[in-house]
C-alpha cells in the first residue's frame, strides 16, 4: 500500500520531532506539576500576599489560551530586553498553563481529605509540615491523580502549539514533509496516528501510577 510505504519513508524524518514533543511535554510537566502544588498550598494559606499571588498566576494561566502565552512570551519579552529561545519559551508557557490547571486539581484533592485525617495527624504528633507531608499530601495526590493524568495528556497535545514559534517538534516536521510532498492528508493522518499511540501510552502509564498509589494508600 502506497500510504504505508510513505509512512515508513517519513518516519525517520518525524522521529526527531517526536523526541522534541516528548521532551517539551516532560519538561512542562516536571515544572508545571510542582508549580500547581505550590500554588494550591499558597491559595490555602492565611497569608494574604500568597493567596493573591496564587490567584493572579492561576487566573492568568487558566484565562489565557496557551497559544497566547506562547506569543506573549516569545514576541513581547524582547521588547523589554529579555530574549528566550523558542524551546525555553514553550516550556515556560506550557508549564505556566499546566501549573494553573493543576493547582485547581490539587486544591480539590486537598479539600477532599477528611478532617478526621487531619485530626489524626495532630494526635499522632505530626503537625505542620510533617503532618502535611506524611498524611494529607499522599491522600490528596491519590485523589488528584485521575484529573492530573488527563491534564498530562492535554499538555502533550498542547505541545503541538509550539510549532507556531518554530520549535522543531512533531507538527513542525509534518509541515516540512507536507510542504515538499503535497500529500497533506497522508501526512496529517500519519501524525494523528502517532499522537494517538503516544496518548494511549500516556494513559496506560497514568493508570499504572494510579493503581500504585491506591495500593500504597491501602497499606
Amino acid at each position: 500500500m502506497d500510504i504505508l510505504t510513505d509512512w515508513i519513508e517519513w518516519f525517520p524524518r518525524v522521529y526527531p520531532g517526536v523526541l522534541v514533543s516528548l521532551q517539551l511535554t516532560g519538561l512542562s510537566l516536571l515544572f508545571g506539576m510542582p508549580l500547581g502544588l505550590i500554588l494550591a498550598v499558597m491559595a490555602e494559606t492565611r497569608f494574604q500576599p500568597f493567596k493573591w499571588a496564587s490567584f493572579l498566576i492561576v487566573e492568568i494561566g487558566r484565562g489565557l489560551p496557551a497559544l497566547v502565552l506562547l506569543y506573549m512570551l516569545y514576541f513581547s519579552l524582547p521588547e523589554v530586553g529579555v530574549t528566550l529561545t523558542s524551546m525555553v519559551t514553550a516550556v515556560i508557557a506550557l508549564s505556566w498553563s499546566t501549573g494553573a490547571y493543576a493547582s485547581e486539581y490539587f486544591r480539590a484533592g486537598l479539600a477532599a481529605v477528611p478532617n478526621g485525617q487531619r485530626e489524626a495527624a495532630l494526635t499522632s504528633g505530626l503537625d505542620g509540615w510533617n503532618g502535611f507531608r506524611h498524611i494529607i499530601l499522599p491522600q490528596a495526590l491519590r485523589i488528584s491523580t485521575p484529573p492530573l493524568a488527563s491534564l498530562a495528556v492535554l499538555t502533550f497535545q498542547a505541545s503541538a502549539l509550539a510549532f507556531m514559534i518554530a520549535v522543531p517538534e512533531l507538527m513542525s516536521k509534518a509541515f516540512e514533509i507536507s510542504s515538499t510532498t503535497f500529500k497533506y492528508l497522508s501526512v496529517y493522518v500519519f501524525v494523528a496516528f502517532i499522537y494517538g499511540i503516544l496518548t494511549i501510552i500516556f494513559l496506560a502509564l497514568t493508570t499504572l501510577l494510579e493503581k500504585y498509589l491506591n495500593r500504597h494508600m491501602q497499606r
